[in-house]
């Protein structure tokens, strides 16, 4: 049974959509590529709006785009906008008028969404990805308007970094300084180099090995030299050279060898200073390209969803890895962490049946157990007022923005009093009526797993949790005394059967 699929990059520079067929031989087959160059980022980084007649472009490369996904018969089909549509100041409106012109649903990604989806595009690339990440690695993902750092060590993600060195918006400001080709030249590569240098000092510690470039501009170049040299990489001296052939030929000469439109050679030429400069930075020594968009890693994830491939890398293992660093960032205590993820999952787990909450869920409350007092590190005390603002101003990587603010309230309500929807103290956010019930069903686990753990000591050495009629049952084994979490149990236990309707008790072993 063969599926049919289309993935649509509403991107800064430029749209594409990519048909897709899942199925057959091959789990996962492009069939068709459609490119459009539409600068739609050069109008939002300068104006916060796109004009009238790129949106009517816009459009009518849109309805092209539908007519071809009919004669291909698709049978569903993702469309996503990135920070060109994302920084419009009336992307609620200008959403609402693109679908109603071409029929084409659009969702808006937040930052942290687009680099997760980039991420399982290199992933799905092949196994180039997979040694890579096995020792010292960093992706660059260069955007319009901004880039990602994500360094790896041993397969594990150690950090991620969002920087607004974006290749559309660092040429919109060298060019609104008004300076001549040599001038701007200069100003591009000491804007970069300032941004990265300080990068450096807060987060790396040492070299990294291997830099994957992810962009739509100079890592077309970088494949395509490696093929050349007959290699799956390049070297940072093959790579300079490269650079410095290119610097040698003229916009219509360069545009032509690489195959792109003309107008698309000076962010090359940014692109290429970003690539250098980080690659100089983590004294990297070998640069991929794997030659993927955004688009592949929509397929890739909509074939994910769908059972269609199985990953062999644990993206949900990265979100997490994501909330330890934060947390160390913080000085979190990792211990007292784990101990409430053990026994926060015993509880999520034992309430599968009556809960309604599902296997995402689970994610938000690991990282809610992760992240559950690092306000301390800005006072001892409203720690859950703090931690809210902590978390709701860090980017997780694989998380939405309404994703991170149901983890944040998750940690708020831990520590402070709940807030009922629609009482004065109400803040107004974003969550609405679903969002707002998970908040509160996931805040009574935590809380609950909180107060056996009063302490912070670690006492248990076992926690079981039984579902019985309208009874939790917490079967505990600890060989100290177990006096705070006893006198503090009653208050969460109160709050749990609130929401559940379910009473928890404590049974000793």
């Amino acid at each position: 049974m063969v599926h049919t699929f289309a993935a649509i990059d509403v991107g800064s520079f430029e749209l594409t959509m990519k048909i897709f067929e899942y199925g057959g031989k091959k789990q996962m087959k492009e069939i068709d590529c459609l490119v459009t160059g539409l600068s739609l980022g050069a109008d939002t980084y300068a104006t916060g709006k796109i004009s009238k007649e790129k949106v009517e472009e816009l459009c009518h490369v849109l309805s092209h785009f539908a007519s071809v996904m009919r004669s291909y018969k698709v049978e569903s089909y993702k469309a996503y906008g990135t920070s060109a549509i994302r920084e419009t100041e009336n992307s609620g409106i200008l959403l609402d008028l693109i679908e109603t012109r071409t029929g084409i649903h659009i969702d808006t990604l937040s930052n942290s969404e687009q680099r997760f989806l980039d991420y399982k595009s290199i992933a799905g690339a092949g196994k180039d990805f997979y040694t890579a990440i096995q020792d010292s690695a960093a992706i660059l993902d260069i955007g319009g308007g901004s880039i990602q750092i994500s360094l790896f060590d041993e397969d594990s993600l150690v950090s991620t970094q969002n920087l607004r060195l974006g290749v559309l918006r660092i040429r919109e400001r060298v060019e609104s300084l008004g300076a001549d080709p040599y001038r701007m030249r200069l100003l591009e590569e000491e804007l970069i180099d300032a941004q990265l240098l300080t990068y450096k000092k807060l987060f790396l510690s040492g070299t990294v090995r291997n830099l994957i470039v992810m962009d739509d501009y100079i890592s077309g170049c970088v494949g395509k030299r490696a093929k050349e040299l007959g290699q799956d990489f390049l070297s940072g001296k093959d790579y300079i050279k490269l650079l410095e052939d290119l610097s040698t030929r003229g916009t219509y000469e360069t545009a032509r060898m690489v195959g792109v439109p003309e107008e698309k050679v000076p962010l090359i030429r940014i692109s290429g200073l970003l690539v250098k400069s980080l690659c100089s930075i983590l004294k990297s020594e070998k640069i991929y390209a794997p030659g993927v968009t955004l688009s592949d890693g929509i397929a890739y994830e909509f074939a994910e969803e769908h059972g269609i491939i199985k990953p062999e890398h644990d993206f949900e293992k990265d979100i997490t890895a994501c909330a330890l660093n934060i947390s160390r960032r913080y000085n979190g205590s990792r211990s007292r962490a784990e101990t409430l993820r053990q026994i926060s999952g015993t509880i999520f787990d034992s309430m599968k049946k009556v809960s309604g909450l599902k296997k995402r869920d689970r994610l938000y409350l690991d990282i809610a157990s992760i992240l559950h007092d690092c306000g301390k590190y800005i006072a001892m005390t409203d720690i859950g007022e703090r931690s809210y603002d902590i978390i709701m101003a860090t980017e997780i990587i694989g998380l939405s923005h309404h994703e991170r603010e149901i983890v944040a309230n998750i940690v708020r309500f831990n520590h402070s009093e709940f807030v009922y929807s629609g009482s004065e103290e109400d803040n107004g956010g974003t969550l609405g009526r679903d969002g707002y019930i998970k908040v509160a069903k996931l805040t009574a686990i935590l809380r609950l797993a909180n107060s056996l753990d009063r302490s912070h000591k670690q006492k248990l050495k076992e926690v079981r949790a039984t579902l019985s009629g309208s009874e939790l049952q917490l079967s505990v084994s600890t060989p100290q005394g177990f006096l705070l979490e006893e006198a503090f149990f009653p208050e969460a236990s109160d709050f749990f059967e609130e929401i559940y309707s379910i009473r928890p008790v404590i049974i000793r072993k």
